[in-house]
């Protein structure tokens, strides 16, 4: 009876191991596809993201605006897309003249006046910021120590979290770094670049040196983590806004889109001690020349800007018919854009056809918006590799019909004459100008040239603190 009794005890107990190790392993993955059921289950509340394939984002855009074909962009092989003698086509919108026609004479008609502009660009040419736009949470990821040029540097790796609880099928991490000089008095100016994505190698470039042993800070921000630079509009936080569902006309670009994401970096420089959130410039080359251009012009907060090589869609008159043009971009990069920027391609449209000589504003205008602030224009030579493609001299014209808002506001324009079509672009490596300034550079598509010369005109206005070389870096 006894051993029949422990026998049966063994076999229990073996039964309850056996039964403890079974739920021990099964119970977790029992549990994970019930929490993954339940979060397919909640997904599921949500409407599908769209996702098109070739250019099927495109032509839904052109479907909505009832446009039926689109003119060919203009052929950089051609040499009569670079006609100077027939290249300015359509007279430029009055930058200082009210709707009503009543002439901006005053400082105090200027803040109207900008509204009418910025109308118009949102509606025609970049994009409305929705105001349903999900609210971002910084975090710092990580914090190291460095030495540039004998200068000892804090930096400071960013994550910009966007809340996706609206649409949990999208997720957007802003990328963002900031690095400061460590031992200041008090808070440094700090120049924010458009990162490209890729690093050149491990030396730290020149123009990053130059800033902090003027006792600035540099900081980079990746736009394709904010938004993708293609059609994908329905992910990035235009998606993520949108719920994953296709934009409207007047929605919001990639531009714009870049545009925020520094709006939000500005947010975060505000908490931080280290940085004069005051004394905050952004730089661009290119594409994001464009941005940088845009950034300025709709975020007040943005004290400086340094515009590299932007050409179409940046600081080259949309009427300047000379290179890249509207068309290229309405057949090519329109998502930079708002969708209302494509009717200004159309050749067959429910409402006929339009060009750049409709558009209701034009680049000049854009660079006016960011007046009274510094902003310089940067090109390098065609020689060198700035192609004829991004004119230069488009640029130019723009930069010296925003001249007049400068002057209303009591700041310095280019110093010339004042006609954008007969005032000749100055040499090679000369500045010219004030709080607008312009300068080419002896280089090719690049801004690297031009740090030396634009830090040096910054300095006017950005008031930096002295730093001291080859101390210590204090605790954090």
């Amino acid at each position: 009876m006894t051993i029949q009794f422990y026998r049966a005890v063994r076999s229990l107990a073996a039964f309850v191991v056996a039964a403890l190790v079974l739920v021990s392993t099964e119970l977790p993955i029992l549990t994970a596809r019930l929490s993954a059921r339940a979060a397919q289950s909640d997904l599921s509340k949500f409407p599908p993201q769209v996702k098109f394939t070739g250019d099927g984002d495109h032509q839904n855009m052109m479907d909505q605006l009832g446009i039926k074909a689109l003119r060919p962009g203009a052929n950089p092989k051609d040499q009569s897309t670079f006609d100077e003698a027939i290249a300015n086509k359509y007279p430029l919108p009055e930058l200082m003249v009210m709707k009503n026609g009543t002439k901006v004479t005053k400082a105090k008609q200027w803040p109207a006046r900008r509204a009418q502009i910025m109308e118009d660009f949102e509606r025609e040419v970049y994009g409305r910021i929705p105001k349903n736009v999900p609210r971002v949470n910084w975090e710092v990821t990580n914090t190291s120590t460095g030495n540039i040029a004998g200068v000892p540097t804090i930096t400071k790796t960013l994550v910009g979290h966007v809340d996706n609880s609206s649409y949990p099928l999208i997720k957007v991490d802003i990328q963002a770094s900031v690095t400061t000089p460590a031992n200041t008095s008090g808070p440094v100016p700090v120049m924010v670049e458009f990162e490209w994505g890729f690093k050149r190698g491990p030396a730290v470039p020149a123009w990053q040196q130059q800033l902090i042993a003027r006792g600035w800070g540099f900081a980079g921000i990746n736009p394709t983590s904010i938004q993708a630079d293609g059609p994908a509009l329905t992910s990035g936080i235009i998606g993520l806004t949108n719920k994953g569902q296709p934009r409207k006309p007047e929605d919001w670009g990639a531009l714009r889109a870049w545009q925020w994401g520094v709006s939000r970096l500005l947010d975060y420089f505000e908490t931080d001690k280290a940085i004069d959130a005051r004394q905050v410039g952004i730089e661009g080359l290119s594409r994001y020349g464009k941005a940088a251009l845009v950034t300025e012009a709709f975020e007040p907060r943005i004290a400086i800007g340094f515009i590299g090589s932007s050409g179409e869609g940046g600081a080259k008159l949309h009427r300047h018919i000379f290179g890249e043009a509207v068309e290229n971009l309405t057949g090519g990069e329109y998502y930079w854009m708002a969708g209302n920027f494509m009717k200004y391609g159309a050749s067959q449209a429910i409402f006929g056809s339009r060009t750049a000589g409709d558009l209701p504003v034009d680049s000049h205008e854009l660079i006016a918006l960011c007046a009274p602030r510094p902003c310089f224009i940067s090109y390098g030579v065609v020689e060198k590799g700035d192609a004829k493609w991004v004119d230069a001299h488009g640029s130019f014209m723009a930069a010296v019909a925003a001249g007049p808002a400068y002057r209303l506001l009591g700041k310095r324009n280019l110093g010339t004459a004042g006609n954008y079509l007969t005032d000749s672009m100055p040499p090679v490596g000369q500045l010219i100008g004030g709080e607008l300034a312009w300068r080419q550079h002896n280089g090719g598509h690049s801004v690297a040239e031009n740090w030396p010369a634009f830090i040096e005109w910054a300095s006017q206005f950005i008031k930096a603190t002295p730093v001291k070389v080859n101390a210590a870096v204090p605790e954090q």
